[in-house]
């Protein structure tokens, strides 16, 4: 069988994938994600058992509506490690955004859409600034995003004062608060949280800039003298992170009813730890948002399943640094066992 690549996944040979007459059972055992899946269901089973009103409708919608806050994020993030870079600055440039939007409308009398774009705007233009950085000087976005993990929360301090900003306006908590569902079940962080999944997905499988963003990650000098331009490709995923964090500082600004200059702390890890337990491999040029979705709700039932069993805040914290390292470990053994093959 020939070597030809995966139009959707430069960094997988079609040799390893079933012949189109297996049956779906074999399907499914070939897929990277079926382990995943498989921890998934026993997590969920076991936190069903021993957890106190974890298998409620109402918590399992508090798990969509959570994981929205970071799935987004997780999405996007994707992409920018399949195209072998980094983002570390997702929860601050979210908690600048909420900070500016309140700022705006409650210290300046702006009208919200016109504070959330500007606010959107401004985090878009860090992500750019850092994807130009990242080809134009060789700075690795680590170092880059790093800087602004820093800049952009001191920022975010010196806007509010580290004081919430309150709020009012009862359309936009529609959009991020419990109270905002759709039908009266359906939170709407959720549905943003659908869509972003199917459309991050539809264009890292059907366009020509998803498989951009896997030939640069799988070899950047290769893509270049084939003619991607790869600049361009490392400011747009860069971009993408951006948006995505601002998206989310906005819910969260929506479901506090206030900006808040402390909100997404974590949130990098979050995203980086739900896209590295789904398949997506550090070294770049691998990865699926199938894969990343369900990182993001494993992340979200084993962080929801802690707080409904009461655990300590601080033994919380210990457990998402284990996920983290376990996520980098999961990931190291992939790519030797991809390597080996």
């Amino acid at each position: 069988m020939t070597n030809k690549l995966l139009p959707d996944h430069p960094a997988v040979a079609i040799d390893t994938v079933p012949a189109p007459h297996q049956s779906l059972w074999r399907r499914a055992l070939a897929w990277e994600g079926t382990g995943l899946l498989g921890v998934l269901v026993l997590v969920f089973i076991v936190l069903c058992f021993i957890a106190p009103n974890f298998f409620t409708a109402a918590n399992m919608l508090n798990i969509l509506q959570q994981a929205a806050f970071f799935g987004i994020v997780a999405f996007a993030m994707t992409l920018v490690i399949v195209a072998g870079e980094i983002d570390v600055s997702v929860g601050s440039s979210a908690a600048l955004t909420s900070s500016l939007v309140a700022y705006f409308v409650a210290k300046l009398d702006w009208p919200m859409w016109l504070s959330a774009l500007i606010a959107i705007l401004i985090a878009v233009a860090m992500g750019a600034m850092i994807g130009w950085l990242r080809d134009a000087l060789n700075v690795p976005t680590f170092i880059g995003t790093l800087a602004l993990y820093l800049a952009l929360r001191g920022a975010a301090y010196l806007v509010t004062n580290t004081f919430p900003i309150p709020v009012e306006s009862d359309k936009f908590f529609y959009w991020g608060s419990s109270t905002g569902k759709v039908f009266g079940i359906v939170p709407v962080p959720a549905l943003y949280f659908l869509a972003a999944f199917i459309v991050v997905a539809l264009i890292a499988r059907y366009t020509v800039f998803g498989r951009s963003v896997y030939a640069v990650g799988g070899n950047a000098n290769a893509s270049a003298l084939s003619g991607v331009n790869v600049r361009r490709i490392r400011v747009l995923v860069m971009c993408g992170t951006a948006f995505a964090a601002a998206i989310t500082g906005l819910l969260q600004t929506a479901q506090l009813a206030s900006g808040n200059s402390t909100i997404a702390q974590g949130l990098e890890f979050d995203a980086i730890a739900a896209a590295v337990i789904g398949g997506t491999a550090m070294s770049g040029g691998r990865g699926t948002i199938s894969g990343t979705l369900i990182g993001v709700l494993f992340v979200a039932i084993l962080l929801n399943g802690m707080v409904m069993l009461g655990l300590n805040p601080y033994v919380q914290q210990v457990v998402r640094g284990c996920l983290v390292l376990f996520a980098v470990l999961v990931n190291v053994a992939r790519t030797r066992k991809t390597a080996a093959a």
